[in-house]
């Protein structure tokens, strides 16, 4: 069982994707410098040179536009942000042109193959302007693809599937991932959008979860199996599109279900997938959806504030115990 890290994969991704098309490119600030962000884009611009592999100045909205501009033409860009909180300066030309496009010209102007990477999550201090999950706000525009990968074996193949694919894709890494380790093959694969992974089978409770929270979900159901609860966990992989099925069939059999998502509570994926569940297994449900988020606040800087902010195993526990004590 060969075992990658999570940023290796990434940069393996990467690597295979340009070997495979000389359309493929990388561009963002920092990705040809000595920690080759994070260690995703070492050795890049060294191996295909500085005409696909090249640092760009703080010009966010410039660059990304830029990038759309390429995909139009033909080219297979891959735009990297070191966060997430640095897309908001790109919604005109990522949400108003590279999501639309194919769209406005009924698929004659051609397809938009642009995978834009961002980084979220807690690390050290991040705070509120650094750490931000923003999925749900792209996932909420027509034609924009949002994946979350939690293991490094899927960072590979969904990125593959975004820059080798024909829309555009926001890939959403968490930073607190990059020190995990998993069975990665070498060879390129492709994992498909929209379709959620089940990652250990139980009858009591159902978790959902995506990116970091992954992980939590996953020791929380060894937990709850010492007091002889057993837990479907579910990992998202995308949400846009999102596996309804999948999850329906595990609440069809469990009738509890937990929605752990990275974001604040109100208004994000969470809530949608608690909507969808109500209204499609509302008479197989035997207790209301919880769901573990971040609060709606913004993230703190200070790390014991930080602690108290994000979800842990505990939390995920307790929501497990109401949902089955309903």
């Amino acid at each position: 069982m060969r075992e990658l890290m999570y940023g290796e994969a990434i940069r393996e991704a990467l690597d295979q994707a340009m070997e495979l098309s000389e359309d493929v490119f990388v561009m963002g600030e920092g990705v040809d410098d000595a920690g080759g962000t994070f260690g995703s884009t070492l050795g890049l611009a060294e191996r295909f040179g500085p005409d696909r592999c090249f640092d760009l100045p703080l010009a966010e909205n410039g660059f990304t536009g830029a990038a759309v501009g390429a995909a139009l033409a033909g080219m297979r860009p891959v735009v990297v942000h070191q966060r997430m909180d640095f897309l908001l300066l790109t919604m005109d030309p990522l949400v108003n042109h590279a999501a639309k496009w194919r769209y406005m010209f009924d698929g004659m102007a051609g397809s938009v193959p642009l995978t834009v990477r961002a980084i979220v999550g807690k690390g050290w201090g991040q705070a509120a302007q650094h750490s931000q999950s923003l999925q749900a706000m792209f996932a909420q525009v027509p034609g924009l693809r949002v994946a979350m990968p939690a293991t490094p074996f899927d960072a590979k193949g969904l990125l593959l599937s975004s820059i080798l694919g024909e829309d555009p894709v926001v890939f959403i890494e968490a930073r607190s991932l990059y020190d995990t380790t998993g069975h990665v093959p070498e060879q390129p694969y492709l994992i498909p959008f929209g379709k959620a992974r089940v990652v250990c089978q139980g009858n009591d409770v159902t978790f959902v979860a995506n990116s970091y929270l992954l992980p939590e979900a996953i020791k929380a159901a060894e937990v709850l199996k010492t007091k002889n609860i057993s837990a479907d966990v579910i990992d998202i992989r995308t949400v846009a599109p999102w596996d309804k099925e999948t999850i329906l069939g595990s609440v069809n059999k469990t009738g509890h279900l937990v929605v752990l998502d990275t974001a604040s509570e109100s208004f994000g994926v969470s809530a949608e997938i608690a909507a969808t569940i109500h209204k499609n297994a509302f008479k197989t449900l035997k207790s209301p959806v919880e769901r573990v988020t971040l609060p709606d606040t913004p993230t703190p800087c200070a790390s014991d504030l930080e602690q108290l902010y994000y979800p842990t195993t505990e939390t995920v526990c307790e929501a497990a115990r109401r949902a089955l004590a309903a």
